[in-house]
């Protein structure tokens, strides 16, 4: 007798979302898609604030400059961030940051805090920031809820219980971490415009720092590159064939979309999507999937060339040497 699990994947793999782009009239199909998927998200649920900024230091790095700062995304929760401007570069384009399932954004700034992190870091480039900033661009680091300082531990993250007391309240995990991110540049525009390129920001992340690029560019019209790394691939194939952590779940996502409908939503941005060959839980046929059907929004506009599938030689990780020059030609810097 199978399982009750077994059961459900079975059924996933029968699935047809009723709202992927099927070459209807795309500006209106894409309002009506975001319209959608904000709703499953959740966005709804939350408010609009005053970020109330709190500058906390401001400190000379080598080749760079660094602020730590908080800000209030929604009524009683702050997000704590890190900016670092390269030294000699006026107003640079900026990387938003976002870590996968770690200790926290220590990683993507190169901070080892906890044992085994310094391996995280180097054993996958999940050392974004520092990357970023060789790279000449400016990088936040943004700690994502339920990692790091927003709830997480020197064991990991703490997904589960945050996670699913959203669900009792018709919010999503995705769905905040998307908030916080748009309310992000709510501050940048704000508070940091004179020190960075508000109309070269990009957004990018391995693994669950993926999925929420993933979902921000396909909602946020402020980025204007998304390069969301071994996070990609049909919900049959990856979150719906295997374990994953609670926080990558959306209610009712596959009855209306795919991941390549994320793609679609993001046309016009530059996209770079990043896939291991050999990454066991986003495989790279479901990857590949996703990315074809998605360009597909792009060549039909004759702009194919501002969508690019990076894949990397090995697993589940960031593929710096190989996605960053990708970066640098659609940017021109």
């Amino acid at each position: 007798m199978k399982s009750a699990y077994e059961h459900n994947k079975e059924l996933i793999q029968k699935v047809t979302p009723a709202m992927s782009y099927n070459g209807c009239d795309f500006q209106a199909w894409k309002t009506a898609a975001r319209r959608k998927l904000a709703q499953l998200l959740g966005m709804d649920r939350f408010e609009k604030v005053n970020p109330e900024l709190d500058v906390e230091y401001q400190k000379k790095l080598d080749g760079a400059t660094e602020i730590r700062f908080t800000f209030q995304s929604e009524a009683g929760y702050r997000v704590p961030c890190h900016l670092l401007l390269p030294d000699g570069v006026e107003k640079p384009p900026l990387m938003i940051c976002l870590q996968g399932h770690s200790k926290g954004m220590h990683i993507s700034l190169g901070r080892p805090k906890y044992e085994g992190d310094e391996h995280t870091m180097r054993g996958g480039d999940r050392d974004f920031c520092v990357r970023a900033v060789k790279e000449g661009f400016a990088a936040i680091a943004l700690e994502q809820r339920n990692f790091g300082e927003c709830g997480g531990s020197e064991k990991g993250p703490a997904c589960l219980e945050s996670s699913m007391t959203a669900l009792l309240m018709g919010r999503t995990t995705v769905g905040e971490r998307v908030w916080d991110v748009s309310r992000l540049i709510d501050v940048i525009e704000a508070e940091f415009a004179d020190q960075v390129d508000r109309k070269k920001i990009g957004c990018m992340g391995n693994s669950g720092g993926g999925t929420s690029t993933a979902y921000v560019a396909a909602l946020e019209d402020r980025i204007t590159l998304a390069m969301p790394s071994c996070a990609m691939c049909t919900f049959k194939d990856s979150i719906g064939a295997m374990s994953h952590c609670c926080c990558n779940y959306v209610p009712t996502i596959s009855e209306y979309f795919d991941m390549n409908d994320l793609i679609a939503m993001a046309y016009p941005k530059y996209y770079v999507q990043v896939s291991g060959i050999e990454d066991k839980i986003f495989p790279l046929f479901g990857a590949e999937q996703v990315f074809e059907k998605g360009r597909e929004v792009y060549e039909a506009f004759g702009q194919g060339h501002r969508c690019t599938l990076v894949r990397g030689v090995g697993g589940h990780r960031f593929y710096a040497d190989d996605a960053w020059p990708i970066v640098h030609q659609y940017f021109g810097v």
